[in-house]
């Protein structure tokens, strides 16, 4: 499966995390930034299809790396994940995410998650 087969669950994620929560939760990590994903239930109730279809698509942007699961914590994005969720939030949801970020908080997400490892002052 390709990245651009899992664009309409980023755009389902950014959109639930915008407009309905208002709210993303950010990890930093040496492996780089995080975002903490909508649960799957949420996520097959935006799209509107059953809970089971989201389940292997879980598994295959979980495959490609793009999102890692741990029971009983959530799911959250790898690095690339982050990346990807940031684009389509760029792409789509900008003014949004400015509003619910701020927009220097939304700019320094942006640059620390562009580049992997990259700290302040580097």
């Amino acid at each position: 499966m390709t990245t651009h087969e899992h664009d309409d669950i980023f755009d389902a994620a950014a959109r639930i995390l915008l407009e309905e929560e208002r709210c993303i939760t950010i990890g930093f990590s040496p492996d780089g930034v995080t975002i903490r994903f909508p649960t799957t239930r949420k996520l097959a109730e935006h799209l509107g299809i059953p809970h089971y279809y989201v389940l292997p698509r879980f598994g295959d942007m979980e495959r490609d790396g793009l999102i890692r699961r741990v029971e009983r914590v959530g799911i959250s994005t790898t690095a690339s994940g982050t990346r990807k969720l940031l684009a389509v939030i760029a792409e789509r949801y900008g003014e949004r995410a400015k509003e619910v970020l701020g927009p220097d908080i939304y700019s320094a997400l942006q640059a620390r998650a562009a580049v992997p490892g990259c700290q302040d002052g580097d």
